[in-house]
Parts: structure tokens; C-alpha cells; sequence
């Protein structure tokens, strides 16, 4: 077996089914948590407020968008950026048709890869460099959180260097740094991707429970 075919084969099940149970291990715990029963009587819809929750905190109030725009910016940026690359890139189109499941994606341009990646780079240093010259955001930050940005770096980078498939191994090492990006995802911060609306609406269901407005 080749390095490749062992990276892209047993390796990627491994990994895939470490990410796939451990995040719905995560998220069932957090569920499972519940929420401290509030006995004063509901004055609007808790249900209605989580929705508000999630819709709202996507854009900043005015009093703080002057203040984050550089993160929010930088976030977005990275977010959609690396969205766009791993649904719409040619090969991850291939790959998931090819190993998970068949999927009639429309596949972007190379320009529109060259671009999304050149974004999500972006966003992905800016927020970086946010974390370490920040004083506030310097002193929450651990190795979790540097760590994760490191593994994610790599995965993008290793995967620009394979776009030109001239060599197999570039390949198999960029599918390397993915096994390792999904096992380490659910017992991180990365979990973020998974865990945000629920942190958002328990929030957004508590105002609303009490009629405070989001």
C-alpha cells in the first residue's frame, strides 16, 4: 500500500469516524447539560429568541462595529473563504464523489480557487495576528487555539501545493495534515464550527424567555 492509498484510505476512515463520533459526542453531552429552570413566568417565546439569538449576533451592533471590524472582516473572510474551497474546488468535488458520497457540486473556475484561497489566507493571518498582538485576546489564548490555526494553515497550504498534482506525494501529504486536522478537531476549539448556535440561542432563548430585546 502506498503512502497515498494509506492516507486517503485507512487513515481518512480513521479520522473521519474519529471526527464524526467524537463531535456528536460533544454536541449530545452539551445537550445533555440542559438549562437551569427558570420559575418566573415566560413573557415571549424562548424558541423564538434562539432563532433571533443566532440571526442577530451575525452582524455587530453599531456601538461595536467600528471597534471589529478588522475581526469581522478577517473572520468572514476565512470562514466563507475556506467554505468555498472545500465545496467548489475540482479535486474535493472528485474526492467526496469518489470516497463519501455522490454530489452534483458545481466546480469554480481555477481563478475562483486562486481567489477564495488568497481570502481565506488572508482572514485566517489576520485573525492570527489578532490573537498574538492583542493584549485582551493574547491573554485568553492558549496552545488550543494557536494550535488549531497552525493545523488549519497547513491543510490550506499543503492543499495549494497539490493543486498542481505534479507529484503524488504532495498529494498525500496534504491528506496527511487533513487526517490530522478532523482527529483533533472534536477535543478543540475548532468545535466552534459545530457549537456556535448553541451558545448563541441559549443566549438569544434566555432574552427572549424574559422579553429583553436581542
Amino acid at each position: 500500500m502506498s503512502f497515498v492509498e494509506l492516507v486517503e484510505g485507512p487513515l481518512f476512515t480513521l479520522a473521519a469516524s474519529i471526527f464524526v463520533l467524537g463531535v456528536l459526542w460533544r454536541l449530545i453531552g452539551i445537550i445533555r447539560i440542559g438549562r437551569t429552570k427558570d420559575i418566573s413566568p415566560p413573557k415571549a417565546s424562548a424558541a423564538l429568541g434562539f432563532f433571533k439569538g443566532n440571526l442577530r449576533h451575525f452582524f455587530p451592533r453599531g456601538i461595536f462595529a467600528k471597534r471589529t471590524a478588522l475581526h469581522i472582516i478577517a473572520g468572514y473572510g476565512f470562514h466563507f473563504g475556506l467554505l468555498i474551497l472545500v465545496l467548489f474546488a475540482a479535486p474535493h468535488i472528485a474526492f467526496i464523489n469518489d470516497r463519501l458520497v455522490s454530489v452534483a457540486l458545481p466546480e469554480m473556475p481555477r481563478w475562483g480557487f486562486i481567489v477564495a484561497a488568497e481570502v481565506a489566507f488572508a482572514g485566517l493571518i489576520m485573525l492570527w495576528v489578532r490573537r498574538i498582538s492583542d493584549p485582551v485576546m493574547r491573554l485568553i489564548s492558549d496552545w488550543d487555539d494557536h494550535i488549531g490555526t497552525w493545523l488549519t494553515f497547513l491543510v490550506m497550504l499543503t492543499g495549494c501545493l497539490a493543486l498542481q498534482e505534479s507529484h503524488a506525494f504532495l498529494r498525500g501529504f496534504h491528506m496527511l495534515f487533513v487526517d490530522i486536522w478532523l482527529i483533533y478537531f472534536p477535543f478543540s476549539r475548532l468545535m466552534h464550527a459545530f457549537t456556535f448556535f448553541l451558545s448563541r440561542g441559549n443566549t438569544g432563548a434566555t432574552y427572549g424567555r424574559k422579553g429583553m430585546n436581542l
